[in-house]
């Protein structure tokens, strides 16, 4: 699995954190460091530019961070294709995958600390969609997004 992650100027130190950790565990892990690149950049661009990489194929996952979480998901969740959640819990980040099938995982520095944000990550990577009661849920979300991206297509 390939996973992409970035962060604002408000969550660089859980970032590492997490980086770090993922490394160790040698994961296929790629530091977009939008910012890096893009100078002033706020989380709206860096968001949205992980979540188009998620979108194209570049990435399987992603792992956005900023003050809060809150606005990685909303920008993210502007992408067609890309679902986002904030979890700064075990088991919301495992239902985030196995109930709704999300593809990337945002998280606040000003919310969750270092150990449980490590073990939050862990939790999400290895969960997968259950299906089953989900998955007419998730294909009435995709249509939904289909009429929202597309709105003459019909559906």
């Amino acid at each position: 699995m390939k996973i992409a992650i970035d962060c604002d100027d408000a969550a660089v130190n859980l970032k590492k954190v997490v980086l770090e950790h993922l490394k160790r565990k040698n994961a296929d892990i790629t530091d977009l460091n939008y910012s890096g690149s893009s100078p002033g950049a706020h989380y709206p661009e860096i968001g949205y530019n992980l979540a188009l990489r998620i979108k194209n194929g570049d990435f399987d996952r992603g792992i956005l961070m900023c003050g809060t979480g809150l606005g990685m998901a909303m920008i993210a969740n502007k992408v067609e294709t890309v679902f986002a959640g904030v979890c700064h819990d075990v088991y919301s980040a495992e239902r985030l995958v196995k109930s709704n099938n999300a593809n990337i995982l945002t998280m606040g520095e000003r919310v969750i600390g270092p150990e449980l944000a490590k073990t939050v990550v862990d939790a999400w990577l290895v969960s997968e969609f259950a299906g089953g009661g989900s998955t007419e849920k998730v294909e009435q979300m995709r249509k939904l997004e289909n009429r929202s991206f597309h709105p003459d297509s019909g559906d």
